[in-house]
């Protein structure tokens, strides 16, 4: 007689070996799934690093578009100082320092850098540093009557604000 009945799993089968063969299958496809995980992360932290190196990198060498365009500025002014040296005409110097001066700013407006002039207008603490207060009967208080020094932009932001003398009204001045 069969020792097996109806309905229970042979010895050939056993009661262990489909719920082993799926309980494998599943702890090969979590490992798949953990290595996958790892190397995503590992990834991830690498591609982190890179940007970050990247961005460094930027940052280390972002001038060096404006440093190059300075360095014939730089020449030409070495060159004038030997020639100032060498001839002693001044008039001639001058003039050799007012193109460089003119190259100088060329070279800043290549590079976004933009120079503006603050006279006349009404005094704004965001592009204007008053460095003076003048009695003014003439204009009207809070107005830049004088200007120590231009104020610079770079595409559109403040560089340097311009340094300027502010009108008082003369009954100020006594407070």
């Amino acid at each position: 007689m069969d020792d097996t009945t109806p309905g229970t799993p042979s010895a050939a089968t056993g009661p262990t070996s489909p719920p082993d063969a799926t309980l494998e299958d599943l702890r090969r496809q979590l490992d798949d799934k953990q290595d996958q995980l790892l190397r995503a992360l590992a990834e991830t932290d690498n591609v982190r690093r890179r940007a970050q190196r990247d961005r460094e990198e930027y940052v280390k060498y972002a001038v060096e578009g404006l440093a190059r365009d300075l360095l014939p500025v730089v020449d030409n002014l070495d060159r004038a100082i030997a020639a100032a040296r060498a001839a002693g005409d001044a008039a001639r110097v001058v003039e050799g320092v007012e193109l460089i001066r003119r190259e100088l700013l060329r070279v800043l407006e290549r590079h976004g850098v933009t120079r503006y002039s603050a006279l006349g207008q009404r005094f704004d603490p965001t592009r204007h540093e008053a460095v003076a207060r003048m009695v003014s009967e003439d204009e009207a208080p809070d107005t830049v009557v004088a200007e120590v020094a231009p104020g610079y932009m770079l595409n559109g932001r403040v560089l340097r604000p311009a340094m300027v003398g502010v009108a008082a009204a003369p009954d100020e001045d006594a407070a």
